[in-house]
């Protein structure tokens, strides 16, 4: 059983330490601030599972969570950003951070035959996961 699971070393953990490492990057650089309310929510979808299809809804949730984690850490740059708490080299520097970083997300959502918007879950009652983009 265990032999049919992929290697937590492969080319997929490696993908992931790349994304892992920039928001690393991105968290280092930007101490977190309390987050501010969601606006109004949009149509989103909800992540249907069975046997057949564990291991690429396991690879979908995964980057769900990580493009949130993204989006938060995006906005809280923004925040910093504005407040003028960020010298001008650090702002370039986050700014540089943050695009990588979205740029890589983009490549493993194509990678998997997802694109950004596809990561979106619907939690019923309480809205999109992801912010409406824009």
């Amino acid at each position: 059983m265990a032999a049919d699971r992929p290697s937590p070393d492969g080319p997929a953990a490696a993908d992931l330490r790349g994304v892992g490492d920039a928001m690393a990057e991105a968290l280092r650089l930007l101490p977190a601030a309390p987050a501010e309310t969601a606006g109004p929510h949009g149509p989103a979808r909800r992540v249907r599972t069975g046997p057949d299809s564990a291991a690429e809804d396991l690879v979908k949730l995964v980057l769900t969570v990580v493009e949130l984690l993204r989006q938060l850490i995006e906005r809280q740059a923004l925040r910093r950003v504005e407040a003028g708490g960020l010298s001008e080299a650090q702002e370039e520097e986050l700014g540089a951070t943050l695009l990588a970083l979205h740029d890589r997300m983009t490549e493993l959502c194509a990678q998997h035959g997802y694109s950004l918007a596809d990561l979106n879950l619907d939690l019923g009652p309480l809205g999109p996961l992801l912010p409406p983009s824009g």
